[in-house]
């Protein structure tokens, strides 16, 4: 392996800034010097490319960073340039080099390669004989020659004529200071047009995740004219040709793919469908979150994709937006993968009447669904939640549906599923989940605290041991709700209750519990707010059980039910919040998760925390 750079390696690159293709690329060997990353990114790398005599600014692709990570291609390392495109810098004469394929020639050198290296013998081919020609036949020959290639160009679609008459480039290359490109690439997930307010007044916006051959995805934006020109055009699963758009650094708040720039495209944007090259892109990426592991996710910016066996469907139901009073369709579906878990998935618009629909019908053959970007909340624990940009796909052909079916043919359909809310005192505080282990106060480090949930308006979770020492026996304890949707419902004129959500009556309603208890522990104690599911817990019967023993058994045994649901030791997963009430603000706790004490696992606690002691 010759350990040197290739004689006028710049030279040669920069007279020729953007080839055609790789095969016109001579062997060009250059010496990383001055390898860094760019800014605090773990995963975008600039250098200095030497020839030994000249060197220019160059910048890895993304894809390589994980040479650079695990020390593979080191500074004054190597490296063989097999693809790249030099792109002007704004307001400066030079030139940056975007190296877009390479490979590692040698580890890093002891010395920088300062002088000329030694021009390398060249193997001549032997001269062919020439025949002369006149004048008269070079020119016409030239002209068969451009009539040949103008009438193959202009017979074929305008989206291949792209593709023959300009470089494609992977989007690892595109940086914002990059002037012409053309990427190929697939649509794999559509938003929906949506409409915004703000001081300059009303707008359309909608986005779309792009996926070139490589892998490598990209999210690109389009406001107002350009939405309303191109949400048509785009459609999900479609190979596009795309030019004339910009690049900037994208919103780490907001982005929802693997990428340190987002794109935009305005109405002056070029996109042309690929037609016949499907192939050639991969189909949509998923990066699957396992259920027993969506704690660390909850209430989190991240978006997640999922993958699951689905375990019941229920009914579309409408609900309102406080915004603008607008009916918005709703569907609840139950997925449970490998881990033994289950969570619930609630499918918004279009995805509740139409896939919704069709899991309906499917769900007795209990077929698997792939959801890509769901939103985890905090609802019963732990929910997820399509976005404008999920999207699901029924029984997708992957392997991890194939691995899914066989387990739950095999065991999984006879194995009782767990709720993830059920399990999260479970779950091992050494993976950074929000377990009932990993953030453990007092009490009084809550009641003491009367700013808590104050900073941005959004509540902080902690978790407690603690006593139920107190329920108000003469509280409203439960509310009348519908059976199917759960929600609040009112007695109808004549008979049967009203829901509002469903927009129907029902002869029948159930209880829900919706109360305050009074909690205590060794620092102090205060009220908290428990919902259903963690009431019949603490309780130990449903709503409509405990309404039975007070009508039909009396007051007595009813208080009795309560008191012996006190002085019982219980995990809380808690969130802490302020709000309103009499003009006044207050600190308000509710109960997000509960579980019973595990003391093996109590006990390993208290050791971790006496040894910190110790340390200290």
């Amino acid at each position: 392996m010759a350990k040197t750079v290739t004689p006028g390696a710049i030279t040669m690159l920069l007279s020729n800034p953007s080839p055609d293709s790789a095969s016109e690329i001579a062997e060009i060997i250059v010496q990383v010097v001055d390898l860094k990353p760019i800014g605090s990114s773990t995963t975008r790398f600039t250098f200095m490319a030497s020839d030994g005599k000249m060197k220019i600014k160059a910048m890895l692709p993304t894809h390589l960073s994980s040479e650079v990570n695990s020390g593979k291609l080191q500074n004054l390392g190597l490296i063989r340039i097999l693809d790249y495109t030099c792109n002007a810098i704004p307001n400066q004469p030079d030139k940056a080099l975007i190296v877009t394929k390479c490979e590692v020639v040698s580890p890093a050198l002891d010395y920088e390669i300062k002088s000329e290296a030694e021009e390398t013998a060249t193997l001549l081919k032997p001269k062919e004989e020439s025949v002369p020609k006149s004048a008269a036949q070079i020119v016409h020959e030239q002209r068969i020659k451009i009539l040949t290639l103008y009438n193959l160009i202009n017979s074929v679609a305008p989206a291949a004529r792209l593709s023959m008459t300009r470089r494609v480039h992977p989007l690892c290359s595109l940086n914002p200071y990059q002037g012409n490109w053309t990427i190929k690439v697939r649509v794999t997930s559509k938003g929906n047009l949506r409409t915004y307010k703000n001081a300059k007044g009303d707008g359309q916006v909608f986005n779309v995740e792009l996926t070139d051959e490589d892998g490598t995805q990209i999210q690109a934006t389009m406001f107002n004219e350009a939405a309303k020109k191109f949400y048509p055009k785009f459609e999900l699963g479609k190979v596009y040709y795309i030019s004339k758009g910009t690049l900037r650094l994208a919103n780490r708040q907001f982005k929802t793919v693997q990428n340190d720039y987002e794109m935009n495209l305005n109405e002056n944007s070029i996109v042309e469908e690929a037609q016949g090259e499907g192939a050639f892109i991969p189909e949509t990426k998923y990066n699957f979150v396992k259920i027993d592991q969506l704690g660390s996710y909850v209430n989190g910016r991240e978006v997640i994709d999922v993958i699951g066996v689905v375990q019941n469907v229920s009914p579309t139901v409408s609900v309102r937006r406080k915004s603008n009073n607008e009916a918005i369709p709703k569907r609840d579906i139950t997925i449970a993968d490998d881990s033994n878990m289950t969570v619930v998935v609630s499918l918004w618009n279009d995805l509740a009447t139409t896939i919704g629909q069709e899991l309906l019908e499917l769900v007795d053959r209990a077929p698997v669904v792939a959801i890509k970007a769901l939103k985890v909340g905090d609802f019963q624990g732990v929910s997820l939640s399509t976005l404008s940009k999920s999207t699901v796909q029924i029984n997708p052909d992957l392997p991890e549906t194939k691995a899914l079916r066989s387990w739950y043919d095999s065991k999984g359909k006879d194995v009782t599923m767990a709720p993830i809310a059920s399990t999260l005192s479970s779950i091992s505080p050494k993976t950074g989940q929000r377990s009932m282990y990993s953030d453990r106060v007092y009490l009084s480090h809550i009641t003491n605290d009367q700013t808590l949930g104050q900073e941005k308006a959004c509540p902080v979770f902690f978790s407690i041991k603690a006593y139920v020492s107190l329920i108000k026996p003469d509280q409203a304890m439960w509310y009348r709700a519908c059976k199917a949707c759960n929600k609040k419902v009112t007695e109808a004129v004549g008979s049967g209750y009203w829901c509002e959500a469903c927009q129907k009556n029902d002869d029948q309603c159930s209880l829900r519990y919706i109360m305050v208890m009074k909690v205590s522990d060794s620092s102090g104690e205060a009220w908290v707010s428990v919902f259903n599911e963690h009431a019949e817990k603490i309780i130990g019967c449903s709503a409509d059980e405990l309404y039975s023993i007070k009508s039909e058994e009396g007051e007595e045994k009813f208080q009795l039910k309560l008191k012996e649901a006190t002085w019982i030791p219980h995990l809380f997963r808690v969130s802490v919040s302020l709000s309103e009430y009499m003009n006044e603000r207050r600190q308000r706790i509710t109960v997000r998760a509960q579980a019973p004490i595990d003391c093996s696992a109590e006990m390993r606690y208290m050791l971790e925390e006496i040894s910190k002691i110790s340390i200290s």
